[in-house]
């Protein structure tokens, strides 16, 4: 599901760290790749030990997977670099409030930690709806830092969509 983009909460900026601004413009160019080929502009990149080890942006529209998000490319590459499916020591930095997917995604690749920029409250599954990556429940939690970038990450969804609509 797409964000509406009118709803985008960019809120204020938090007071990120000079890394979490850097990974977070590293998952913006990613986004910004996705507008090549027609897809919603959402980066991710998963870093581990300091080192990224996976960027990926949608890829929906250019393969016709209906789960090519970002995050769950990245999560398969992540997984494939470090030769497990655990990635309990790792970190994403996406741009967009995860989708309920993509959440459940992070909880069953046992990540350790997710930062986003932009919330999504019409489909976000994080912080905005259903708080996938909490917990109980389910058998995992992961760490959520939220508004990294918050005001960039939301600014180029809202471009897309405002070009879409031309």
């Amino acid at each position: 599901m797409e964000p509406d983009t009118d709803d985008l909460d960019t809120g204020s900026p938090n007071a990120a760290s000079s890394l979490t601004i850097e990974l977070m413009t590293v998952a913006l160019d990613e986004a910004r790749a996705a507008v090549d080929h027609d897809d919603v502009p959402v980066g991710a990149v998963i870093v581990h030990d300091g080192v990224v080890i996976a960027r990926r942006h949608n890829e929906r529209e250019l393969t016709g997977d209906p789960v090519a998000h970002a995050e769950v490319l990245a999560l398969r590459d992540a997984a494939a670099v470090l030769g497990q499916w655990r990635l309990d020591d790792c970190t994403m930095y996406v741009t967009l409030e995860p989708c309920v997917m993509c959440a459940g995604a992070m909880v069953n690749a046992r990540l350790g930690r997710v930062v986003f920029g932009a919330t999504d409250p019409k489909a976000g599954g994080v912080v905005s709806h259903f708080g996938v990556l909490g917990g109980a429940p389910l058998n995992h939690a992961v760490a959520v830092e939220s508004g990294a970038l918050a005001d960039q990450c939301g600014q180029i969804l809202r471009d897309f969509f405002r070009a879409k609509r031309r």
